[in-house]
């Protein structure tokens, strides 16, 4: 028998260890291959709007290739500690160092060989049907299948240059202990788990601090508090499965009562030892988990999104002609724009009203705002009628004024923006009063207000007849043109915009919002980054899963020597049963439960970013993998239970 046969032997007497490692291998080649194949096709890079799928998945390529780095890492020095005992008895019989370090990287080749080999072939049989779902997830005509060069050549080198760096890596892990180190390495420690009750109760503090953190986030601090929210509980769920988790099964330990309570003790016992040696597994699979959750969930919500759009953008073509420019170019792309509209069958109405900008000369609160953009009272109702908007907004009255929103995340930024009052340079003031019920005005049209939490509040509505005593800077002339179907103007002025918008503060002597080409990247871009999302999800789910696979099988042979004992000394078949399904339970669907508490606080959070609510696609994405979990219990603790019992 020669060498590269030895290792190669290996590798299959140890395929039940080795099955779920190579499965979630194979299965990240196989989604990385199929990103390529999507990202290289001429249709989506040769095209302007798709061009955009084609980042988002490049995007999922990279998170896929370095979550399978830290897969690879983490399991192969799994492996090898597992593999101590084994390595210790064939350095005792002469192997050399350097044979044992050979041997590992031929196995550990073997097995990344075979992977990227059966990832890539399942890629290129699954390609057409992987292209057809992603046509559909967009929304866009069959894409034919094309076999890129590059797919193959992408996918086949990264994951050949990730397995020989690991491989390599290997030496390290292996480290220089001495054969009888080794030996003892390998032998399984029954030690009591040592539980600090000062890090058990600075988990507990961590994690409430995080979660409420999170629930009492606004609209405008979401972005500042996300880092140190993640951040801390992170290190809280860390200790929670190092510390606090052990301490809570050392507390039901001391009631005696519950603790010696028919198959409790063996239960308790198993489970606290369990819960050391795979504390740091259950902590990664909690992580992984809740990212997967967070962001499939955020990213199904794109219906809601999209009618949101809807409401953000109540013309379907919305034009500026700013003061200085030329009034025959203003109307040159009027007219284009009602040619197309034409073009397509599209009714539309028109509607063109004046925005006065103000001079300021001072104001109350943190801003500075120069030039105050005004429309009046009559014209913004104007504009919600041609909208389809209903109003129950009563005439405003002396200097009062409405902000005028310009999107619906303004709506959650109104609690903690300061409204000001402005005092003009011709003497007038003008009092912000409130804000407009609705968008009169599409974001991008007008200049934002200088509000420091952001937000795109864009003007003032003020009374008829403060609007016609006001003497203006200079005065920009809006017009928008309202159809029924604004999707259906996707493409519409793509002359003034290619990507459908020009926003005021450009160059440009006009500026523009096409809403029906914004909705189509937005959706496009959502619909390709829930299918990403879905994808690398399903990679996290699969590698979780494997995590959980190899220690249940790496424990197998001691878990059967216990249970052959306990047997001997009475324990029955349905105490067996009973004890290693709740183990079982408890190692599967409380790192899931930690995960679906982190991912619930996060969206509590999340929402505040949202007008309508993404309670309902929350909801079901969370209840889709706790189901896909409870299956992989079931099929996990049968397949299990028959292992243990043999013999």
């Amino acid at each position: 028998m020669t060498f590269r046969q030895f290792a190669y032997r290996n590798v299959t007497r140890n395929k039940r260890k080795y099955a779920a490692y190579f499965v979630c291998s194979s299965f990240s080649v196989m989604i990385f291959f199929l990103c390529a194949l999507f990202v290289f096709h001429p249709a989506i890079k040769n095209d302007l709007i798709l061009s955009t799928a084609a980042n988002t998945m490049l995007a999922a390529e990279g998170i896929i290739f370095v979550f399978s780095s830290l897969f690879v890492l983490v399991s192969v020095g799994s492996f090898l500690q597992s593999r101590k005992l084994e390595f210790g008895i064939l350095l005792m019989h002469g192997m050399t160092k350097g044979q044992l370090n050979k041997m590992v990287f031929l196995e550990n080749m073997m097995i990344g060989g075979s992977a990227i080999l059966s990832g890539t072939l399942l890629g290129i049989l699954l390609g057409k049907l992987f292209l057809m779902i992603g046509a559909g997830f967009l929304g866009i005509g069959p894409l034919a299948f094309y076999f890129s060069w590059q797919a193959p050549v992408l996918t086949i080198s990264s994951f050949a240059l990730l397995f020989v760096l690991i491989s390599l890596g290997t030496f390290v892990l292996i480290g220089q202990d001495s054969p009888r180190g080794l030996f003892h390495g390998g032998r399984r420690k029954e030690q009591a788990p040592r539980v600090s009750l000062l890090w058990a109760a600075v988990s507990a503090l961590l994690l409430l601090g995080g979660y409420a953190l999170a629930a009492s986030a606004s609209a405008s601090s979401v972005e500042r508090v996300m880092f140190p929210v993640v951040a801390i509980t992170v290190i809280g769920t860390y200790l929670f499965y190092t510390q606090l988790s052990l301490y809570i099964a050392g507390v039901l330990r001391s009631i005696r009562r519950f603790y010696w309570h028919k198959t409790n003790l063996i239960m308790l016992s198993g489970l606290s030892y369990r819960w050391k040696a795979n504390g740091r597994m259950f902590f990664m699979v909690t992580i992984v988990s809740a990212v997967s959750f967070t962001s499939v969930g955020v990213f199904a919500s794109i219906h809601t999104l999209s009618r949101e759009l809807k409401l953000d953008y109540p013309a379907a073509v919305g034009y500026v002609a700013k003061a200085n420019q030329d009034g025959d170019r203003a109307e040159h792309d009027l007219q284009g724009i009602r040619s197309e509209l034409e073009r397509l069958g599209l009714p539309y109405e028109t509607l063109t009203l004046p925005v006065k900008y103000a001079a300021v000369a001072s104001q109350t609160g943190p801003d500075l705002t120069r030039q105050l953009p005004l429309i009046s009272y009559s014209d913004y109702m104007q504009a919600l009628e041609k909208a389809g908007f209903v109003s129950g907004e009563q005439p405003l009255q002396g200097s009062e004024g409405l902000v005028m929103i310009g999107s619906q995340r303004d709506r959650s930024l109104t609690s903690s923006r300061v409204k000001a009052v402005y005092t003009l340079e011709q003497g007038m003031e003008i009092v912000e009063a409130g804000y407009t019920g609705h968008v009169p005005i599409a974001e991008y049209l007008l200049p934002e207000l200088d509000g420091r939490d952001g937000g795109d509040f864009s003007g003032i509505v003020v009374s008829d007849s403060l609007f016609q005593a006001i003497t203006p800077v200079h005065t920009d002339r809006y017009t928008g043109f309202y159809v029924d179907d604004f999707p259906q103007t996707s493409g519409i002025a793509r002359s003034l915009s290619d990507k459908g918008k020009v926003a005021y503060e450009s160059d440009a002597p006009y500026a523009v919002v096409v809403s029906g080409t914004l909705f189509e990247i937005q959706k496009i871009l959502y619909s390709t980054m829930l299918f990403a999302s879905l994808l690398v999800g399903t990679v996290f789910f699969i590698a979780a899963g494997s995590f959980l696979y190899f220690r249940l099988y790496t424990d197998l042979d001691h878990d059967r020597q216990q249970y052959s004992t306990l047997s001997k000394m009475g324990l029955t078949d349905q105490e067996l049963d009973r004890t290693v399904t709740l183990q079982l339970a408890l190692m599967f669907f409380i790192p899931v439960g930690m995960a679906i508490l982190h991912s619930l606080f996060a969206f509590i959070a999340l929402q505040r970013l949202f007008y309508l609510s993404i309670a309902v696609e929350t909801g079901a994405v969370l209840a889709g993998y706790l189901a896909a979990q409870g299956l992989y219990f079931y099929l996990i603790r049968g397949r299990y239970l028959r292992n243990l019992k043999k013999n």
